[in-house]
């Protein structure tokens, strides 16, 4: 493996591109000519990190199929070559979103103050829901 290579470039190069006559613009062209493009790469063969390989399955769902392969289609565009584009595209911005780390929630604190205003106004609350309902005739 090549360290140096760009994850990007190297799903490319591992990439096999499928076209389909799909639906979609292009009115009876689209019946004709094979415009949709089917982009699968073995999300194995990319040998990622187990963060970053976890991080690409939870964005990829359903686009991952049995076998490894993250299956990227495009048929918005009327040729061959701008969905093919659209579809590599898509890919890279999958795999850079997979890259890039989430920031890690820091934890808030409740100071003295408001734990017993939290806790004052439950109280009142629970006072509140307390005299609720049918009075009773020791109540009269």
């Amino acid at each position: 493996m090549d360290d140096e290579e760009p994850l990007t470039s190297r799903a490319l190069r591992l990439a096999s591109e499928s076209f389909l006559a799909g639906s979609g613009p292009g009115g009876q062209n689209a019946n004709k000519v094979a415009t949709e493009v089917e982009l699968r790469v073995n999300i194995y063969a990319l040998r990622l990190s187990p963060p970053v390989f976890a991080r690409l399955k939870a964005l990829a769902g359903g686009k991952i199929a049995g076998n490894g392969d993250l299956i990227v289609t495009s048929k918005a565009h009327r040729t061959q070559e701008a969905n093919r584009q659209d579809a590599r595209q898509k890919l890279a911005a999958l795999l850079e979103e997979a890259l890039i780390e989430p920031k890690r929630r820091a934890k808030t604190r409740v100071n003295r103050v408001g734990k017993t205003e939290r806790l004052k106004v439950k109280k009142v609350r629970g006072a509140v829901k307390a005299n609720r309902g049918k009075p009773r005739a020791s109540d009269w």
